[in-house]
């Protein structure tokens, strides 16, 4: 059980950050709404409540109040960086419907973790796979709440015991990823001094472990902003939206932007028609599986 001692404190905000569009934008799974304006998460074993009001940001359940700023990533200038961003019209659009967006710092191993779980899932799918892994791996701290497992716990467990959580094929993907940050074979302290490139590749010897899963891992685990993740909803903003390229001017930080258009694309009325054209394009695919299916087992009869 966490016996540090917690601390309350508030923090006036010098720049903008919304707690519903920052921590329930698809880059951390262990947020939650519990009344209005008001979230509940866990930080390593810290029970963490935020609320904001008029500028000031509270929080409760804090054990190191430095750490909870740097995870909020609140020393960022944002504003000069969103006005740079804004000479794209798509940006600016994104950046209009969801400015207070900030990229979390959050803990390399659950970060890879829960991008390997969020492989061909939604959200809500993946919040209830990263739940049932705390349950069954992780440290009690609270009366209903697990720390997220440590790569020790899971490093010495087997394929069939984490398949109980119904994750199916990340099972095995899970298991080696623990064992290999475990043995210091994949060490995040090794990261920051090594380019994107290089990072993709070191991650990518984890099985199951691609280039979306490395980049996310990279942008919200180890803090590298140029890393890019894209999934079937940046693939289609980055064809409608910039179709000859995302802009050079700001790969740096494009992390960062890739942020407000993946929240922008997914959430915004804006957006409804391609997210309907995406809900069709994926019912056709089903179906087509489906079909194929269905063809293979006729053959065999």
């Amino acid at each position: 059980m966490n016996e540090q001692k917690l601390n309350t404190f508030s923090h006036k905000l010098e720049g903008e950050i919304s707690l519903p569009e920052t921590l329930d934008c698809g880059q951390s799974f262990r947020w939650k709404e519990i009344s209005p304006g008001k979230w509940q998460g866990i930080i390593r074993k810290d029970i963490v409540t935020l609320s904001i009001e008029d500028g000031i940001l509270k929080a409760e359940g804090v054990s190191d109040e430095e750490a909870l700023i740097n995870y909020l990533d609140l020393k960022t200038d944002y504003v000069k960086l969103k006005e740079s961003y804004k000479r794209y019209e798509p940006l600016k659009n994104a950046i209009d419907y969801c400015p207070g967006v900030r990229i979390l710092k959050q803990d390399f191993f659950e970060t890879l973790i829960t991008f390997i779980l969020s492989q061909n899932n939604n959200i809500p799918r993946i919040k209830g796979l990263v739940e049932a892994l705390c349950r069954k791996y992780g440290e009690k701290i609270g009366e209903d709440a697990y720390a997220f497992p440590t790569c020790e716990v899971l490093a010495n467990t087997t394929v069939e015991d984490i398949a109980l959580i119904k994750c199916g094929f990340r099972a095995k993907y899970i298991l080696d990823a623990a064992q290999k940050v475990y043995s210091g074979e994949i060490d995040p302290k090794l990261i920051p001094a090594m380019d994107l490139e290089e990072a993709e590749k070191y991650l990518c010897q984890i099985k199951g472990v691609g280039k979306k899963v490395a980049d996310c891992t990279l942008l919200f685990g180890c803090y590298k902003l140029d890393a890019f993740p894209v999934d079937v909803w940046i693939k289609r903003a980055l064809n409608i939206f910039f179709p000859e390229g995302f802009p050079e001017d700001i790969k740096e930080t494009s992390g960062i932007a890739q942020q407000y258009l993946f929240h922008y694309i997914r959430t915004s009325p804006q957006c409804e028609e391609l997210r309907a054209e995406e809900r069709r394009l994926r019912a056709e695919e089903k179906e087509l599986k489906k079909k194929k299916k269905e063809e293979k087992e006729s053959l065999k009869a």
